[in-house]
């Protein structure tokens, strides 16, 4: 029996125009925009379309616009009977994940997702960190080439996105230590434009802000259930994931585990990238090509994924 499964991208997957073609051509996606520029105070709806860049680049924005472009394409996939078994969310998107599979109201979700932007800008502006993708190790040498430069500063692998591409995430000089090695020894490494050393030690002082927060949200038990970042398995249980979302903070995320997970153990045979981008397809083809990842980001693309 075919069962799917609904990922949902995280940050560096906006854009400046996302949800706008969506929010035009159906009315469920326009009002819960509506909604999220009423609960957040501000016009999420205008950074998200006509931006700047630079104010949708900003972690206290990308976030909640990420949240809201992927439950509008969500609202879509509703009305036209497009299910699903399983629910996962790359980083950010875990939360969206959660919302999907009725973790937390769409409210309260948007409102943790804007305090998790604002925390991580603070915690990276005062731990000033950075990151950057190695391309072509496995998980054990990550983990060695991390070790070899402990002397100068904090680093340690944040993703696990596919085979042959992990990112790795600590203080500047120290990550700037990996990359150089990584040089040395003919292997690829390319620092990332970010403006903290995410899923790192450095986000510790975010925790508590977020942890208090999340303890004063009300969270369901989830009607389908998630396969977390940090531990690369399923659950539903809400309080369970009130302390794994608080965890996630500072621990790597385990994509390429939970998409190889879904597919063995729980027996995916298709998925859907819901919100912008093809971030997670496009990881999906490094993962399993078998196993295919459609990206949705429009109406006529659900129509499509129907047909």
């Amino acid at each position: 029996m075919s069962k799917t499964i609904f990922v949902f991208p995280g940050q560096g997957a906006q854009y400046v125009g996302m949800g706008k073609a969506l929010s035009e051509s159906f009315v469920p996606a326009k009002q819960l925009l509506e909604k999220a520029d009423d609960t957040l105070g501000f016009s999420i709806s205008k950074v998200m379309f006509e931006g700047p860049e630079e104010d949708l680049k900003i972690t206290a924005n990308t976030q909640p616009a990420l949240f809201v472009s992927s439950m509008m394409v969500l609202e879509v996939l509703k009305s036209e009977g497009v299910d699903f078994d399983f629910v996962a969310g790359h980083s950010l998107g875990e939360y969206s994940a959660i919302c999907a599979a009725g973790g937390f109201s769409f409210e309260d979700g948007l409102k943790l997702v804007r305090l998790r932007g604002s925390l991580m800008a603070k915690a990276g502006q005062e731990h000033p960190g950075s990151m950057a993708a190695i391309i072509g190790v496995d998980d054990d040498k990550i983990q060695e080439l991390c070790d070899a430069v402990k002397n100068v500063g904090i680093v340690v692998p944040a993703n696990f996105n596919c085979p042959g591409q992990i990112v790795v995430s600590g203080e500047v000089d120290a990550v700037k230590a990996l990359v150089d090695n990584c040089g040395a020894a003919g292997v690829k490494a390319v620092p990332l434009a970010v403006s903290g050393a995410f899923h790192s030690p450095l986000m510790q002082s975010a925790q508590a802000g977020l942890a208090d927060a999340i303890a004063n949200t009300k969270f369901n038990d989830l009607q389908k259930p998630l396969i977390a970042n940090v531990t690369a398995q399923t659950v539903t249980s809400g309080a369970e994931i009130k302390d794994l979302l608080v965890r996630q903070l500072v621990s790597p995320v385990r994509w390429n585990q939970s998409m190889a997970y879904a597919i063995k153990e729980l027996g995916v045979t298709s998925g859907v990238e819901v919100g912008v981008g093809h971030v997670l397809a496009g990881l999906q083809r490094k993962i399993d090509r078998a196993v295919k990842f459609t990206a949705v980001e429009s109406v006529e693309a659900v129509q499509a994924l129907k047909a």
